[in-house]
């Protein structure tokens, strides 16, 4: 990593799409540059969990000049994240194919506790070095993330599934603040946070922190109008809260509210953020918050940094999950290191994301096996099925999506790829995957013999010495079984004599 360079971060939130652009020197992100939009995303959701129009043409309107400021960044150095709108958005694969289009660079959307951690990681850059517990709480567009953690790691991390743009919609849908609203708001929010309050208890922190948004609002809207008792500061008080609430229901319109520190693009959805953030105090029994700058965009430019200077979180988990479902790592090992060698032969040709591919094979072998943890027989199934739901702090929905698949496909019947492997490159990842399992199948130490393997669109090889295959008889039997798999992809997998055009290469 250079000493001085440039990273970015983009935030396509459910309220608001944010760009950071971010100077790195050493181990430290200084702010450069950074642009936002409030494009509610959130609004564009139909009761069928669509992505209507609008909020398409909105949302893409924004990307394009985002990636205009982008334009000449490195792929490796720009990194964009979806939260909790494309969760759920039926349409989200669809839309993210024009996203990308329009931004530049690809958009990861990442799971709920994952957004948890990224916004933890970027709140506690911006606060003094402290061995004692922290609360944090972030109340997005359509997501809410409670974290609570000690110096720069989270030791809890929540995600709930309403925020200030879903939560206004739900219970005041055209504006109106009544009481009856309000209480059935109310009682909804409180219900929500309590199926984790027991873990985020007040005896469980020190101190209570807001980022993003809606605690900048509050806090803003608290100080200017005296909310609570005058205050040099902008924290969140419960008595601040309480007489906020006062006041929106005598406006009783949220289209009529005209009150300093409240800015008119947030007035259609600071109701529900407020009602949001009031169960949280009530819930969790917080007197006050403080503001703190920092979250989801600085979480992910540290992250980024991270992975530069090879503390790359995804490493760390895969590490946890070879632990906690106590993979054998000699085996995970030598798999690893066959599918990795083979795979550079298959991609020799394809420079694009070369390594981001081979990362993703490389963590495929290394937890192929997790699912031994729960049964033998079918283990590959129950590995992609843990793969793919579990919280991997680090990856992305689609980096697990992806771990999933070739997991599931590493061995057994091959026709349920045809329609789940959509590219080529990927095929040739899981061609490299089942060799390399099938050739370790002893779990032993073996000298592994020269070998050279191709995939097109047309035909499959494997060069192999004969002589070999006749000393193996149990793996030329697999490799004929495999033969009959390829065919249901309607691929010829041909074994051909390593002596027949080869260069004599050893696959180590």
């Amino acid at each position: 990593m250079p000493e001085y360079s440039t990273l970015a971060a983009v935030d396509l939130g459910s309220n608001s799409f944010r760009l950071q652009v971010a100077r790195v020197v050493g181990d430290q992100v200084y702010p450069l540059d950074s642009l936002g939009e409030m494009v509610r995303l959130a609004a564009g959701i139909t009761p069928d969990k669509r992505l209507n129009e609008d909020s398409q043409a909105r949302a893409l309107d924004c990307l394009k000049r985002f990636g205009e400021r982008l334009r000449g960044f490195a792929p490796h150095t720009v990194r964009a994240v979806g939260t909790n709108s494309l969760r759920i958005a039926k349409n989200a694969p669809a839309f993210l194919k024009k996203a990308e289009s329009a931004l530049g660079f690809p958009i990861e959307v990442i799971a709920g506790r994952e957004e948890a951690r990224l916004i933890y990681l970027g709140v506690s850059h911006g606060l003094p070095i402290s061995t004692e517990n922290r609360l944090v709480v972030d109340i997005g567009g359509g997501s809410t993330e409670i974290i609570i953690g000690s110096g720069l790691k989270p030791a809890k991390l929540e995600s709930l599934y309403m925020g200030c743009v879903s939560h206004s919609l739900r219970f005041f849908p055209d504006g109106r603040i009544t009481k009856s609203a309000m209480k059935q708001a109310e009682l909804a929010a409180r219900a929500e946070v309590q199926t984790i309050s027991s873990e985020f208890s007040s005896d469980q922190w020190q101190d209570a922190f807001g980022s993003s948004g809606t605690a900048r609002a509050l806090g803003e809207i608290l100080k200017l109008n005296k909310f609570g008792g005058e205050s040099a500061s902008d924290d969140i008080t419960v008595e601040g809260l309480g007489e906020f609430r006062d006041y929106l229901l005598k406006v009783g319109d949220s289209q009529k509210l005209e009150i300093a520190g409240l800015r008119p693009e947030r007035a259609p959805v600071i109701v529900g953020g407020f009602v949001i953030m009031s169960a949280i105090f009530s819930e969790l029994s917080i007197l006050r918050m403080s503001q703190v700058m920092g979250a989801l965009r600085q979480g992910v430019l540290y992250d980024l940094l991270g992975r530069f200077h090879n503390h790359d979180m995804r490493e760390v988990t895969a590490l946890q999950f070879m632990r906690r479902y106590q993979v054998d790592p000699p085996q995970a090992r030598q798999v690893e290191s066959l599918a990795v060698a083979l795979a550079r032969q298959l991609l020799k040709n394809s420079p694009d994301d070369l390594e981001g591919a081979l990362r993703i094979l490389s963590w495929a072998a290394r937890l192929h096996e997790v699912g031994i943890s729960i049964a033998h027989s079918g283990y590959h199934k129950h590995s992609a099925y843990i793969l793919g739901n579990a919280d991997m702090p680090g990856f992305s929905k689609m980096e697990q999506s992806r771990l999933s698949l070739l997991v599931l496909v590493h061995r057994g019947n091959l026709s349920k790829a045809r329609e789940m492997v959509t590219t080529l490159s990927d095929l040739k990842l899981v061609f490299a995957l089942r060799l390399a399992t099938l050739f370790h199948r002893s779990r032993s130490e073996i000298e592994l013999p020269r070998m050279e393997v191709l995939l097109d669109e047309a035909e499959c090889v494997l060069r192999i010495g004969h002589e070999w295959l006749e000393c193996n008889p149990l793996t030329a039997t697999a490799i004929a079984a495999e033969v009959e798999e390829w065919l249901s992809l309607g691929l010829n997998l041909r074994i051909k004599d390593l002596s027949e055009g080869s260069k004599n290469k050893r696959v180590n």
